[in-house]
């Protein structure tokens, strides 16, 4: 069997993923357009990956989003004839792969292609800006392309409820959910609880992290926003004395500053949302957005507590009712549990070994 991902040029949510179902077939190679090994820090060590032609192009690895229309073709050329299943990680193109007649291909996806189907989320992360008329300009293609795509896997599979519901209004396919995982083994209590609340994501517009620093300055709270992003100019012309950018952190960092929180906040819309099952794990709660992702990973009143209008006003108040709440650690734990690798592994296992007959049924016949 292979995987395939879109491009292994970062580490982030979506190749967490793919090291975890890696673990399910150690010595699978692994197919993707381009491969930064410095980005992964030893992560990838010992597997097998195997890029597309653009990885000769001079200056591809470090702008990879310049290649955007080069890479349907990418993908459609890679033989995967040799191969009986395929599993495709993908947030854009790597769905799109061909198999073998007799192959079964089974997509894992984080999301329908972001930058096509939601482009005032993506439009900020592009650049240089000179690119965004020329995205805009092949988009109609590009969109027959990845609704085309996306009818080749055999099963899709969603990381969550919100996505699957994207897929089925996107690709007009149903998706079976299967939760991506979340480190939570990573994560414990600290006998210390800081005196900040914490925001964890890219700066970007649509995460509204604009929210967080307005809602903690009426309170007078202190805010510590971890992430980096094309927003962070502007967001720093809003903050007050009392908000810290750590920037980037590593992973001792992000798991302390995670456990000491007051309250992790997720003020915009996500795909899944990771760090709150991150802060349920260290027995901290959060207060999020009350959509997407969020009414899967938020249990209100024993994880959390949501705001339903997107203003500073709402989250303030949700703040203050978190303030005087207290929250047990112990169920805390348990929700997070329910998104653990290992439970992830198990269901994605069932789902492979269920979809595999099922396709050998229909191909005996």
């Amino acid at each position: 069997m292979a995987f395939v991902h879109d491009y292994l040029t970062q580490f982030g949510g979506a190749e967490r993923v793919l090291l975890e179902l890696h673990r399910l077939y150690p010595e699978a190679p692994v197919y993707t357009s381009l491969y930064d090994p410095y980005a992964f820090d030893g992560r990838l060590a010992g597997i097998d990956v195997r890029t597309t032609y653009l990885q000769k192009i001079p200056g591809g690895v470090r702008h990879f989003r310049a290649l955007l229309p080069l890479y349907p073709r990418a993908f459609e050329s890679l033989d995967l004839r040799d191969f009986d299943l395929v599993i495709s990680s993908t947030t854009s193109f790597a769905k799109g792969v061909f198999v073998g007649p007799r192959a079964l291909h089974i997509s894992y996806v984080n999301t329908p292609t972001r930058f096509l189907w939601y482009p005032d989320e993506y439009a900020a992360e592009l650049t240089p800006p000179i690119a965004r008329p020329v995205l805009a300009s092949i988009t109609p293609w590009l969109r027959r392309w990845d609704v085309e795509a996306a009818q080749r896997p055999h099963v899709l599979v969603a990381n969550s409820r919100n996505v699957a519901e994207r897929i089925a209004a996107i690709y007009h396919r149903p998706s079976e959910v299967v939760h991506c995982p979340a480190e939570i083994d990573a994560f414990a209590p600290e006998a210390q609880v800081g005196d900040y609340y914490l925001v964890m994501t890219r700066l970007l517009p649509y995460k509204r992290v604009a929210l967080a620093i307005e809602a903690c300055a009426q309170l007078g709270e202190r805010l510590i926003i971890v992430g980096s992003g094309p927003d962070e100019r502007h967001l720093r012309t809003l903050a007050g004395p009392s908000v810290e950018f750590a920037g980037r952190v590593d992973d001792e960092q992000r798991r302390h500053l995670i456990a000491r929180a007051r309250a992790v906040i997720v003020p915009g819309v996500e795909d899944f949302g990771l760090v709150a099952l991150e802060a349920a794990a260290a027995g901290r709660p959060t207060a999020a957005f009350a959509a997407g992702g969020s009414l899967e990973t938020v249990v209100e009143g024993e994880t959390g507590l949501f705001f339903s209008q997107p203003n500073a006003q709402a989250l303030a108040q949700t703040l203050r009712a978190l303030q005087a709440m207290a929250f047990d650690p112990t169920r805390l734990q348990a929700h997070a549990r329910r998104f653990a690798p290992d439970v992830f592994r198990t269901r994605m296992t069932a789902l492979i070994e269920r979809s595999l007959h099922e396709f050998w049924r229909r191909n005996a016949t």
